[in-house]
């Protein structure tokens, strides 16, 4: 069993910087591979960013070069460094974690465990 709790969301303006994070419970972090996604309203919940256990790192096209995934095992705790937002990055941001290959990260059905999510809302 895994739990994971988000933070780090906010109100920023477009432009702006936000780093969020996710803490991990449970001895078996490192073995996962963690996936971040956004759903705004009224839409399906989306692929951000997904890194593997070893620290291989895919993303969505919308964020390539504004994002970045990273994952500290030590403290059981994945981030998402958000730079130049949008406000089409307006969104609920879950973490999530699976047994998989980088390659299906994007595929959110595959996602054993999911946070509650954190709001971020880039204003302009």
């Amino acid at each position: 069993q895994v739990q994971l709790v988000e933070s780090g969301g906010g109100l920023v303006q477009v432009g702006g910087s936000l780093r969020l994070s996710c803490a991990a419970s449970g001895r078996t972090f490192s073995s996962y591979t963690m996936g971040w996604f956004h759903q705004a309203p009224g839409k399906e919940r989306e692929f951000v960013a997904g890194i593997s256990w070893s620290g291989s790192t895919y993303y969505a096209d919308s964020v390539k070069g504004r994002f970045t995934i990273s994952r500290d095992n030590a403290n059981n705790t994945v981030y998402l460094q958000m730079n130049s937002l949008k406000p089409e990055d307006t969104a609920v941001y879950y973490c999530a974690a699976a047994f998989l290959l980088i390659g299906d990260a994007v595929m959110s059905k595959r996602y054993k465990y999911w946070g509650q999510g954190t709001q971020v809302t880039v204003s302009s």
